[in-house]
């Protein structure tokens, strides 16, 4: 499909789904206003005709489609609109959509609606949905299931999050290695193959793993051919306990459409599939880049007011906290800032641009991490090559800004002390950029998570007490 065309054709259908919630609106605002027969009339009319075009166009939308509009709408829209899906729609469309918007359209069910939905779903829907769910309606939900979906939706939900295991399905297509091709080719036309496939698995009598079967081979080879000639033995695996970065690199760097899991004993237990981990790598750096912006935890943009602002308390209160202490850097040179004036106009450059230098490093250095391209064997040497850039840049640029300073106020010790202040706040937010990133992965945190705010606390107190330092000794 065109993306473009896709793209287009998602904007039409929040446009008419806005459409009809306004005529909705309308309808019921007019109802309100009547008295007697005219009013009944117009909420009849409202509720039957409105509400039957809202159901119909939400029934053709895709269940990813349907998460994008009830994300764009707010509180009230958005259930209005999801209540018009069918059970089956509606569960799909919450494994879709945003973690908060799932969390408020489940409140929104009644315990009978809940149910019905959850009945409707497969099991690796109702696992991914498991953690968001009342216990008692799970638990209820599981007892309806046979034994072995049960045992697979439960077994799902013990996952941790970040795990192969939680991303992985059920949806296996294996076939025992004695087989002849065209005997599983026939197997193969009468039943439901799970998307995307590329592979099929080859086991043997005890389900352990033995290979993978393109399926290209299923049907370019000879079809006299055993299963186990044409199969390959060089099969990327993955346990359930395998970390889910660990396993989207692996995608990326083998070009995996899927992969078998495996157990400790070998067994092929699921399969995980390329549209998992896509879901799995958009959702982390939508994450990742909420952090870096100071936000807590995912936020609905249509949240109550309320909620939204707890969610911004925690970075916002450690900016506080910084910038004050950084402001107590500047009172401690309140005199010399009062012999010379011109140093309360240039302090702010000395500061911004040692903060522009640390952001960058820090997005480097975080990507390698990301990546596991840094590592304690190369520490030492990343430091150094930031450290040298630093110095290259502070020499380039302090001398520029130190010219700048002595033309605008006739000044050359000034401009001399603007220069040396630039060169070592670089050499500071190279020495910072590297080491915060470094620090919070030591210690089990993300990275991107209050790496920004740490830095410009760094950067600016310490452009401030060098410039000013220097200009103490120096000019006053």
């Amino acid at each position: 499909m065109n993306t473009t065309k896709s793209e287009e054709k998602l904007q039409e259908s929040l446009k008419q789904v806005e459409a009809l919630l306004e005529r909705y609106r309308v309808l019921e605002t007019l109802a309100h206003i009547q008295e007697g027969p005219k009013r009944d009339l117009l909420e009849a009319l409202a509720h039957r005709q409105n509400l039957a075009e809202l159901e119909k166009k939400v029934a053709g939308l895709h269940p990813a489609d349907l998460a994008y509009v009830l994300e764009s709408l707010p509180g009230e829209e958005r259930r209005l609109v999801f209540t018009q899906a069918r059970p089956r729609k509606r569960g799909e469309a919450l494994v879709e959509a945003a973690p908060a918007v799932r969390e408020q359209l489940l409140d929104s069910l009644s315990r009978e609606d809940l149910l019905a939905m959850l009945r409707e779903l497969d099991p690796d829907d109702l696992a991914y949905l498991a953690e968001s769910l009342p216990e008692d309606a799970r638990e209820e939900v599981y007892r309806s299931l046979d034994e072995r979906a049960a045992s697979w939706a439960l077994s799902q939900a013990a996952h941790p999050d970040g795990s192969v295991g939680g991303l992985m399905s059920r949806d296996v297509v294996s076939v025992r290695e004695d087989r002849s091709l065209a005997r599983l080719f026939e197997e193969l036309r009468g039943r439901t193959l799970p998307r995307p496939i590329d592979a099929v698995y080859v086991v043997d009598a005890r389900n352990v793993l033995r290979g993978a079967l393109p399926v290209d081979a299923v049907l370019t080879r000879d079809p006299a051919a055993c299963v186990a000639d044409a199969m390959t033995t060089d099969v990327v695996t993955f346990s359930p306990g395998d970390k889910a970065d660990q396993a989207a690199k692996a995608f990326e760097r083998y070009d995996l459409v899927s992969a078998p899991v495996v157990d400790e004993r070998g067994k092929l237990v699921g399969r995980l599939a390329v549209d998992a981990v896509v879901d799995f790598i958009r959702e982390q750096a939508e994450m990742k880049a909420l952090r870096r912006a100071g936000l807590a935890g995912e936020e609905d943009l249509f949240a109550p007011a309320w909620d939204s602002a707890k969610n911004r308390w925690l970075w916002l209160a450690v900016n506080l906290v910084t910038a004050f202490l950084a402001s107590r850097v500047i009172g401690l040179f309140e005199e010399t800032i009062a012999g010379l004036v011109a140093l309360a106009t240039l302090m702010p450059i000395v500061a911004s641009v040692g903060g522009n230098t640390g952001n960058q490093t820090v997005a480097l250095v975080i990507r390698g991490l990301s990546l596991g391209q840094v590592g304690p064997a190369n520490v030492r040497h990343l430091l150094g090559k930031e450290l040298s850039v630093s110095v290259l840049n502070g020499l380039v640029w302090g001398t520029v800004m130190g010219a700048a300073a002595t033309v605008l106020y006739g000044n050359v010790p000034l401009g001399a002390v603007m220069a040396g202040a630039v060169l070592l706040n670089l050499v500071v937010s190279a020495v910072v950029g590297v080491a915060v990133p470094l620090v919070l992965h030591r210690a089990g945190r993300d990275p991107a998570q209050g790496a920004s705010v740490l830095l410009t606390f760094t950067t600016d107190s310490m452009g401030f007490f060098i410039f000013l330092a220097l200009a103490r000794a120096f000019l006053v």
